[in-house]
């Protein structure tokens, strides 16, 4: 069976799910990894792992749209959006990720001046919310996501007050 069960559709969805909260992670792990580890060239990673995050997140949203719903009955995402809570929040996350993946070139760096910055800290917002929306959809506490998410609290802990400057 390679691995899969009986449900190879929702073994697509978790699985691609799962690889794009690894690169999320991952993403808001360079900063301070670099930082601590007194290694600033990791800094160069964060772009490209930002971008395979919104590669598997897109996967992930496709393998609901295309496995789940099929293509012919696409109009009922919108619904689907609206009555499952857990869909809202992926989907808000993976349209945040959306414009970080739109706006991460150096062009839009020197277009949006500081407010790239502030932009580009909503990474820590879908860092919290993908586990969420994991938990959500399959009912039931699992530690992995809630692992996830607490991690995700702790490096924006890190960056608490670098925040509270942005945010002004």
């Amino acid at each position: 069976s390679g691995g899969l069960s009986a449900d190879p559709v929702q073994d697509s969805q978790h699985f691609t799910g799962r690889t794009a909260r690894k690169f999320s992670l991952a993403t808001v792990l360079v900063s301070p990894l670099a930082r601590y580890a007194k290694q600033p060239l990791l800094i160069r990673t964060r772009r490209l792992l930002g971008l395979w995050c919104f590669v598997w997140a897109t996967l992930h949203l496709t393998s609901y749209a295309l496995l789940e719903l099929g293509i012919h009955n696409l109009a009922l995402l919108g619904s689907e959006l609206i009555s499952r809570p857990y869909l809202t929040l992926g989907i808000i996350s993976w349209l945040v990720l959306l414009a970080l993946t739109l706006t991460s070139t150096q062009f839009a760096q020197r277009k949006l001046g500081k407010r790239w910055q502030t932009l580009h800290n909503v990474v820590y917002l879908v860092a919290i919310l993908a586990p969420i929306h994991y938990l959500w959809s399959v009912k039931i506490l699992s530690p992995q996501p809630v692992i996830y998410a607490a991690l995700a609290l702790a490096l924006l802990a890190l960056r608490y007050r670098k925040f509270r400057q942005w945010w002004r």
